[in-house]
């Protein structure tokens, strides 16, 4: 995620730092499709509670995702991985990302800037 995608993507909601994402036009907001994604992308035990899906792989040491209209992720990170287990878990993200929301991080990154403009 770039820098200027971060500024429009992330806000502060009750003091954490939340990211948040728009879903493309034909990719449903719903939470079932959402979890569907997740499995496919991380191959780890996800839990779900009120309605919010929680795992724990690579980088992550905890990744909540939830929908509410938009797509939501607070991402905690592990910071004494090593450079292979951070690019794995990047990728996986990214491509969690635009399974999820139909965008490509350049699309994702265009919209970010224009959100700026």
């Amino acid at each position: 995620m770039s820098h200027v995608e971060r500024h429009v993507y992330i806000k502060k909601i009750w003091g954490e730092i939340i990211q948040e994402y728009t879903f493309k036009k034909g990719c449903k907001p719903d939470k079932d499709r959402i979890l569907v994604v997740l499995k496919d992308c991380f191959p780890t035990r996800i839990t779900e509670v009120d309605d919010k899906y929680t795992l724990s792989y690579g980088a992550m040491k905890q990744m909540t995702v939830w929908v509410n209209k938009k797509l939501f992720i607070d991402i905690k990170s592990d910071l004494g991985v090593d450079e292979a287990t951070i690019l794995d878990t990047n990728k996986r993200f990214r491509d969690f990302l635009l399974k999820a929301t139909g965008y490509t991080a350049k699309q994702r990154r265009d919209m970010a800037k224009k959100g700026l403009e």
